[in-house]
Formats: C-alpha cells, sequence, structure tokens
C-alpha cells in the first residue's frame, strides 16, 4: 500500500512539474536606446508587440521586458549588460543599437568609428551567448526618410547595418532587418519624399505606424 501510495504521489510531482515547466514563459528583452525606452510607453513597440501576442491568445507564453535608455550607443549596451541584462535572466535578447552610433558624429562628433563599433557589438554577442541567451540583432531603421538616398547619414547607417548583418551571420545570431523593412515602406508609402511623418517623429523615432511596423517585424522573428 505504501509502495502505490509513494508511486501515486510521484506521478502527481512528475505531472505537476512538467505542468510548471510546460507554463514558463519565454522572456524576451529589448536592449537599446531611445527608440526601446518609448517601446514600452502607451503605443510603443513593445506594448503594441503584447497587444499582438494577446490577440493570438499567447500572452501566457511570452514576457516582454524593455531595457532601453535615450542615448546609448554600442558600448553603453556592452557596459551596462551585466546589470540590465544578465541579472534579469532573460531567454532571448534582441539588441536594436546604432542610430546614435552614427547620428551623433553629426550632432554632437561622439559617434562611434565602425571598427569600434563592430568589436564592441562582438564583445557584447559573445557576453549573452556565453550565458546560454538566444541573440537577435535589429539594423538601425531610419536617420530621415527621405527615399532618394539624400538624408545626410544614409552612407553610414547602411555601412553600419550591413556591420550587423555580417555579424548576425557569422555568431548564429537572428537576424530583424528594420532599416531594409523601413527602406522598403517608405519607397511605397513617401511619394512626395518627405523627411519624416511617415514611420518617425523625427526622422529617428517612432511614430503610430512606426511602432507598429517594428512590432510587426519584431512578431514576425520571435514568435512561433
Amino acid at each position: 500500500m505504501k509502495q502505490i501510495f509513494r508511486s501515486f504521489i510521484l506521478l502527481l510531482l512528475a505531472a505537476s512539474t512538467q505542468f510548471f515547466v510546460w507554463q514558463k514563459k519565454t522572456r524576451i528583452l529589448f536592449f537599446g536606446d531611445s527608440i526601446t525606452q518609448a517601446g514600452v510607453q502607451p503605443g510603443g513597440y513593445i506594448t503594441r508587440m503584447g497587444e499582438m501576442l494577446k490577440a493570438r491568445n499567447l500572452s501566457d507564453q511570452y514576457e516582454l521586458v524593455g531595457a532601453g535608455i535615450g542615448g546609448n550607443k554600442i558600448y553603453d549596451l556592452y557596459l551596462r549588460a551585466d546589470e540590465d541584462v544578465l541579472a534579469k535572466s532573460p531567454d532571448v535578447v534582441v539588441i536594436w543599437v546604432g542610430v546614435n552610433d552614427v547620428w551623433h558624429k553629426a550632432s554632437s562628433g561622439t559617434g562611434t568609428d565602425a571598427d569600434k563599433f563592430e568589436r564592441f557589438y562582438t564583445a557584447l554577442i559573445k557576453k549573452l551567448h556565453a550565458k546560454g541567451i538566444k541573440v537577435h540583432l535589429a539594423t538601425p531603421a531610419a536617420i530621415g526618410e527621405h527615399t532618394d538616398y539624400s538624408n545626410q547619414q544614409d552612407g553610414d547607417l547602411n555601412h553600419y547595418a550591413n556591420i550587423i548583418r555580417r555579424l548576425a551571420q557569422q555568431n548564429g545570431c537572428g537576424l530583424i532587418d528594420l532599416r531594409k523593412a523601413f527602406l522598403d515602406y517608405n519607397q511605397k508609402n513617401n511619394p512626395q519624399n518627405l523627411e519624416k511623418g511617415i514611420l518617425t517623429t523625427d526622422r529617428v523615432h517612432l511614430n503610430e505606424k512606426g511602432n507598429t511596423l517594428v512590432a510587426e517585424q519584431m512578431v514576425g522573428a520571435l514568435v512561433r
């Protein structure tokens, strides 16, 4: 009788363990700059992602965490990775950075040279991979929305986006190519060649349509 009772208890424990493991949410952390900082606000891309997951009855499977700070560049992300990422034990991290590394070169002379950008980015990927975290890299979307390649930073932004695409391939990371998505969208929806107002409020930060587009791209890449 005791043996039967013991077996019954073990079966219950095994079943409950499987249940709780199955119920564990995948924690996705978004690591970036002011765009990601705003992403957790009402209408922000992370908030929109949550709404999309809810509409698909997937809210119980994913936890979305924002870790964005305005003005951050790649070396800022590397320096705060332990406290703002590893301490939160994410399963997946999306790195979305690069706009300030390019933009601040012209605006304040404090950008990040391409070789240093690549070295810090590589070091950050390795730090996250060492903890068994799945990593997705997002390319910087826009610094201006002109469709005739006349935005001041188009050349640099394309160069840094190419670095990120290569790093994703070399390091086995997922790629969320927001640069391509924004260019494609503007080619179709910006016939007046406006510098802002299509997906951004100020050439960089997202408006409602921009947040929705980013949320769609993120969900498409991260949710299976």
